[in-house]
């Protein structure tokens, strides 16, 4: 290889330009539009406090005029805390708040999100809270809906 090649492999090797290029190239995961990234091991869940691990049961809620966002370590979380702060944040309530979950078929390479609303919930699962839904895309046997899981949760089924 001649000094020329070997210095412009350097140099492209070394240039924030390339680093980025290779970055982008390298991120696993794909977030929707609005939803704000979490940060595993780091974030914690807004509802319990826990940090937000198991990247097959985690769920974030945006919304409001300034795009406020909650992360959660579980549905059930979500759930509850969308009871419990209804007050304070009325607009969690809008049809336009957007609340995603992830795919319980989620593996550490990447998180698929789907609508919490549109999701169907496979009862049975270990979720880290306890509350033992995951979400699919897909019917499986036996799951429910989002507000029938909703109830079951707020019941304190698990």
């Amino acid at each position: 290889m001649t000094p020329r090649r070997r210095f412009l492999l350097a140099g492209f090797a070394l240039s924030p330009l390339a680093a980025a290029a290779l970055s982008a190239c390298a991120r696993p995961e794909s977030w929707p539009e609005g939803m704000r990234p979490i940060k595993w091991d780091r974030d914690p869940c807004a509802q319990c406090g826990m940090v937000i691990s198991d990247r097959r049961f985690a769920a974030e809620l945006c919304g409001s005029a300034n795009n406020a966002v909650f992360k959660f370590d579980d549905i059930g979380c979500a759930v509850f805390w969308l009871r419990d702060k209804a007050g304070d944040y009325p607009w969690s309530a809008d049809p336009a708040t957007r609340l995603w979950v992830a795919d319980m078929a989620s593996q550490d390479g990447g998180v698929i999100w789907l609508d919490a609303r549109a999701a169907r919930y496979a009862p049975g699962k270990t979720s880290p809270m306890g509350y033992n839904f995951g979400a699919s895309a897909e019917a499986q046997a036996g799951a429910v809906d989002f507000q029938t899981m909703r109830q079951h949760v707020l019941a304190g089924e698990k």
